[in-house]
C-alpha cells in the first residue's frame, strides 16, 4: 500500500555546505510515495572547481526559504565529498543499465501476456529511478560516467540475450542484477548514516525507497521461476560478477 512522503531540501543543503550568511540559495524538493520519488530542482549546483567543499549557488539573486536559518551548514571532508559524487555517478549509471536491460527483455518478451506486463511494470519503475538520478547529476554537476553508450549496448544485449534463452532466464537475470543492486544500495545507506545532517537523512530516504523497489523486483523474479532457468547458478554468478565490475568501473570512469 502506498503512503505519501513529502520532504523539502533547502538551499545548498544537498551534499555540500551552505554559505554562513545565507544570502544565496538553491533548493530542490522531493515528493515520494512508497513506490515513487520525484525531484524538482530549482537553481543551484555542485561547485566542482572551488575545491573548498562548500556549495556555490547558480545565482546570487535567489530568495532563501523561510526556514533556511534553521538548517545547520553541511560540512564535508574531501573523502565524504568524493564518496557522494561517486555514489551519484554510480547510481545514475546503474539505473541507466537497468533501463536498457528491461528494454532488451521487453523487446523479446513484451508480447507475452503473462511476462510482458510484469516487465513493463518493473521497467517503468526503473525509468523513474533514472529520471531522478539524471536530475540530480545535472543539478549538481556531478560528472556522469563516460561509458554511457557502452552501458546502453551492454544492458540491451544482456536483457535481450537472457530473454531469448527463455522466461526463466530473463527472470534469473533480474534476480542476479537486483541482488547486487540491493546490496549496493545497502552499502550506500551505511555510508550515509555516518553523515549526521537533515539533507543526508532525506537522501537516505530516497536511496532506501529505491533499494526497496529493487528488492521488490528480486522477489518478483524468484516468484516467476528465476531459479528454474537452465544453468541457473552459472548464469546468476556470471551476471552478478558483471554487475559488480560495472559498479566499480562507473565509479571511476
Amino acid at each position: 500500500m502506498a503512503f505519501p512522503l513529502t520532504v523539502s531540501l533547502q538551499p545548498v543543503r544537498s551534499f555540500l555546505a551552505r554559505p554562513a550568511l545565507h544570502t544565496a540559495t538553491r533548493a530542490f524538493s522531493v515528493t515520494a510515495t512508497r513506490r515513487q520519488a520525484t525531484f524538482v530542482p530549482n537553481s543551484g549546483s555542485f561547485d566542482n572547481t572551488s575545491g573548498n567543499n562548500v556549495a556555490t549557488p547558480a545565482s546570487s539573486s535567489s530568495t532563501p526559504p523561510a526556514d533556511a536559518s534553521t538548517v545547520p551548514p553541511l560540512r564535508l571532508s574531501k573523502e565524504q565529498r568524493e564518496m557522494l559524487e561517486e555514489m551519484i555517478r554510480i547510481d545514475q549509471a546503474g539505473e541507466l543499465g537497468a533501463n536498457w536491460i528491461y528494454r532488451g527483455q521487453y523487446a523479446v518478451l513484451g508480447s507475452d501476456k503473462k511476462v510482458g506486463p510484469l516487465l513493463q511494470h518493473m521497467w517503468d519503475q526503473e525509468k523513474h529511478h533514472l529520471k531522478v538520478f539524471d536530475g540530480i547529476i545535472s543539478q549538481f554537476r556531478v560528472r556522469p560516467t563516460a561509458l554511457r553508450p557502452f552501458w546502453e549496448v551492454a544492458g540491451f544485449a544482456l536483457g535481450a540475450g537472457t530473454a531469448l534463452m527463455g522466461k526463466e532466464a530473463a527472470m534469473a537475470c533480474t534476480e542476479a542484477v537486483e541482488t547486487v543492486i540491493g546490496g549496493h544500495y545497502n552499502d550506500q545507506l551505511r555510508e550515509l548514516l555516518k553523515i549526521d545532517h537533515p539533507d543526508i537523512a532525506e537522501l537516505r530516504k530516497v536511496v532506501q525507497q529505491f533499494r526497496d523497489d529493487e528488492l521488490e523486483h528480486l522477489e518478483t523474479a524468484i516468484e516467476h521461476d528465476a531459479q528454474k532457468a537452465p544453468q541457473h547458478e552459472l548464469l546468476s554468478n556470471f551476471i552478478k560478477e558483471g554487475c559488480k565490475l560495472a559498479i566499480w568501473i562507473s565509479g571511476k570512469v
